[in-house]
């Protein structure tokens, strides 16, 4: 009965990523069906840990973080978590080789949430590294299924679009984070020179990002190209959105894409994909 268990559990992280994320859902939708599962439990981690920094605001949150990021290496050890989140990123872990330091990581940055609410450069290329690029070294492991000769082929191309994702994110949520959450990400707002000389100054370093990241994503297996190729329309879909609003309506509102338009995006990424384009 085991594998019941552990269908239930890698059933609770799928379930967790199509509650939370509808674009993300819709990238591992098109990747090969036997890597899905996977994709799901690393993205089940990684939102119970965001959430715990970013919404439970009335509970403990910096002993919530420790005893999560405690029992996930257990679960790594043992092989076995009664959590079931936890239970099923620690299969990922252990059957493709996901190394350890990744993981490290991605709790460092989460941990600089609870009470850094400021960076400079250093300190955000740190987040940036745990938050993101960490993410998506964890992905390329199932992608590759365990092969470091490739992973570490393809990590620079990998790390550069899990940048250029979250950087994204930090434009597209600069109202909330800076107003709700009390961060700022980016030095220059820190420093009061949101303007639109430093809006385009972050945006030619994300544009250099995307344009790595692609090198990278046309050498990915069949099984996974696709999706993440759609992950990577959708993200660069809304920054385009971002690069034709000005720096001050960025700080008043939140830009979004509309469903509508994100499976227009999943079906020309589609039709890409089948006419050999990428």
């Amino acid at each position: 009965m085991k594998n019941l268990y552990d269908q239930v559990c890698r059933e609770c992280s799928r379930l967790t990523t199509v509650r939370y994320s509808t674009s993300f859902s819709l990238g591992i939708y098109l990747l090969d069906s036997s890597i899905r599962e996977p994709i799901y439990s690393i993205y089940g981690l990684v939102r119970f840990a965001d959430e715990i920094v970013d919404t439970f605001h009335d509970f403990e949150k910096e002993s919530l973080l420790a005893r999560f990021k405690k029992d996930c290496y257990q679960s790594i050890e043992e092989g076995i978590s009664l959590n079931p989140i936890l239970h099923s990123f620690q299969e990922v872990v252990n059957t493709y080789n996901v190394p350890h330091e990744l993981i490290e990581s991605f709790f460092q940055s989460m941990e600089m949430d609870l009470d850094q609410k400021e960076h400079d450069a250093a300190s955000i290329d740190t987040y940036i590294l745990g938050s993101a690029e960490v993410v998506g070294l964890m992905c390329l492991c199932v992608f590759l299924n365990g092969d470091m000769d490739e992973y570490n082929r393809l990590k620079f191309a990998a790390q550069r679009l899990g940048a250029a994702f979250q950087k994204v994110n930090f434009l597209r949520d600069l109202k909330h984070d800076y107003e709700s959450l009390g961060r700022t990400y980016f030095p220059q707002v820190n420093e009061g020179e949101w303007n639109e000389a430093t809006k385009l100054e972050i945006e030619k370093d994300i544009k250099l990002d995307f344009d790595e990241a692609l090198k990278g994503i046309k050498q990915l297996p069949r099984s996974s190209r696709l999706g993440v190729y759609l992950a990577y329309k959708y993200y660069e879909t809304l920054f385009r959105k971002i690069q034709h609003k000005s720096a001050s309506s960025v700080m008043k509102s939140r830009i979004r894409i509309s469903n509508g338009r994100k499976f227009g995006i999943m079906f020309r990424s589609f039709t890409a994909f089948k006419l050999q384009m990428i």
